[in-house]
This record gives C-alpha cells, sequence and structure tokens, in this order.
C-alpha cells in the first residue's frame, strides 16, 4: 500500500497520473463499425490513447440518427458525425460543435452502371435514381443535374432503403445517389458490374468534410478532447504507414468483416483520411453552409463558430 502511495506522489511530482487515474472517454460512431473509423481503431490498439492518459470506450449506436443527440444529452464525450448534417443539428440549436476531422474528402457519389445507357449527368433525364435519406441527398442529386441542364423533376427518385447496389443491380433503378466510392463502388464491382461514379465535388457541390468528431459545446475546451486529437493524428500517421499491418489487426479483431469488400475499401479509404484531425477549413464550412441556405435545407445563415471550432 506504502509502495502504491509513493508511486502516485511521484507520478504526480511529474505532472503525472497513475493508470488508474486515466479519464474515460466514450466514443460513438456513426454507424457500426467499419474501415471508415480505421484511425480511431488503429490508435487504441497502437495503445495511443493509453499514452496520453485517456482510456476510450467505442460505441457503435444501435440507431445511426442518434449520436449527436446522446451527445448533446450528456451520454457521450465524443460523436461522429457528417459535416452536412452539422447544420441541420445547429439549426436545431442542438449544443454539439465540430473540434475535428476523420475523412476530410467527400466519399458520397451519383452511380449507375456502365453500358445501361448512362454515359453523362445528362442521360439520367427521365430515368429513376434511388436513394436512402432524403433532404441532403435530394439537394446533392439536385445540384448535379443542375450542371447538365437536368430538373430533379425530370427523373424519378425510388426509395430504395439503404439497398443501393442491389436495386442498381437488379435493374430497379437507373442509378444512386448516396452511396459512397470506397463501398458500394467496392461492392459493385465485386458483384460483377462496372460502376460509373460521378463525384459530387466535381459537379454542382461544394467540397466538403465526409465524417467528422463532435463535442458538446461546453466540453469542447476539456483537456481530453485535444488528447483524444492528438491521439487520433498518432492513429492514423501509423495506419498510413503501416496499411497491411493494421488492416491485419483490424480483420483479426473483427473477423466478422474479414472479407474482400472491407479489405479494399481499408486500402481505398487511406487518401481520404485527415493527416491532423484538428485544422478547421473556414473557407470550406461557410461554403457550404451557403449551399445548405441556398437548397433550403437550413432557414437562416449560421455563423461559423455556432457549429465549428478548431482547437487550440
Amino acid at each position: 500500500m506504502l509502495r502504491k502511495m509513493v508511486l502516485g506522489a511521484a507520478l504526480a511530482l511529474f505532472g503525472l497520473s497513475p493508470a488508474f487515474a486515466a479519464d474515460k472517454v466514450t466514443v460513438l460512431l456513426d454507424w457500426f463499425v467499419n474501415p471508415d473509423h480505421a484511425p480511431i481503431l488503429v490508435a487504441d490498439s497502437i495503445g495511443a490513447f493509453k499514452e496520453t492518459g485517456l482510456e476510450v470506450e467505442i460505441v457503435p449506436p444501435a440507431d445511426p440518427s442518434m449520436p449527436p443527440r446522446l451527445l448533446a444529452a450528456g451520454q457521450a464525450d465524443i460523436a461522429l458525425s457528417y459535416q452536412p448534417q452539422l447544420y441541420l443539428l445547429a439549426e436545431e440549436n442542438l449544443p454539439v460543435v465540430r473540434v475535428g476531422t476523420l475523412i476530410d474528402k467527400p466519399l458520397n457519389t451519383l452511380a449507375a452502371l456502365e453500358g445501361k445507357g448512362i454515359k453523362s449527368l445528362k442521360d439520367f433525364k427521365g430515368k429513376k435514381i434511388g436513394y436512402s435519406v432524403s433532404g441532403v441527398e435530394t439537394a446533392t442529386l439536385t445540384a448535379m443535374l443542375k450542371t447538365a441542364g437536368v430538373s430533379i423533376d425530370d427523373v424519378t427518385l425510388i426509395n430504395v432503403n439503404f439497398q443501393l447496389v442491389s436495386a442498381l443491380m437488379s435493374g430497379q433503378v437507373d442509378g444512386v445517389v448516396g452511396g459512397f466510392r470506397n463501398f458500394e463502388a467496392t461492392e459493385i464491382r465485386e458483384v460483377g458490374g462496372k460502376p460509373l461514379i460521378f463525384n459530387v465535388e466535381d459537379h454542382g457541390v461544394p467540397m466538403y468534410d465526409e465524417l467528422i468528431v463532435l463535442a458538446r459545446k461546453d466540453k469542447a475546451n476539456d483537456p481530453k478532447i485535444a488528447k483524444f486529437l492528438a491521439a487520433l493524428k498518432k492513429g492514423t500517421d501509423y495506419l498510413l504507414a503501416h496499411p497491411d499491418e493494421t488492416w491485419t489487426a483490424f480483420a483479426k479483431t473483427y473477423p466478422d468483416l474479414n472479407n474482400s469488400l472491407n479489405k479494399t475499401a481499408w486500402k481505398v479509404t487511406l487518401p481520404f483520411f485527415a493527416r491532423d484531425p484538428r485544422p478547421l477549413d473556414a473557407a470550406r464550412y461557410t461554403a457550404f453552409a451557403k449551399f445548405m441556405l441556398d437548397s433550403k435545407l437550413i432557414t437562416k445563415e449560421l455563423p461559423l463558430a455556432d457549429y465549428a471550432t478548431e482547437l487550440k
């Protein structure tokens, strides 16, 4: 007992904390565990969180729409979400704020199959397009089609309930919006199709961050949030330096996900991860706020400080 007391006093003297005093951090993912979360999972597996004095619990949501709301209710310290959703949360006055970025480029696409009559965006006129979630996806599609002189009223929208690939492959629809270029495009190839991909940022949609890190507004400056982001950068650095080793560790930890789809997605996603999660591209965020306002998804201009910050 005395020995433990002496050790604790010595650690305190040097500004350190004994292992049992690590700060607990609960992280709510945006979806079930997948390669999009690789930097967080790698940071955990290499001990980067422990090195910064954190004990991190990673929790997949039962309902993907709930993480920001559970965060706002104090049920977690960090939640993952998407930049386009951030403005909807801000308009609702949900007390959450962007503090970091996990994926700093869009993954979203409009996809069709080669050889099925679609060669350019203008060819979607009179066609059926599947989607999973209205709102942002509809606004995205509207902006993309507009660049080719096609109105959203010129296409038939069909809610395919997240069955994007099967709806496209079966011919139920001629195209799908909302599929990710690292997953759905890969899955189409896996099942024998040749995807024709239109990237959203190349066709009328402002550049944005796909996956972001949220904290409560009143907790954004809590030191453990900065510690989490510092450890996340270490995880990203290690992941990018050791893609094969980290995939092997992921496949061993999550054997149900050890398949060719996830293995390919693991490598395809690497260029999309933010090298440093902390910097905030203010111009990018305000430009997308204007897109949301112009698309009538939000009803008023939102000051940047209302929904995003860069920790110092």
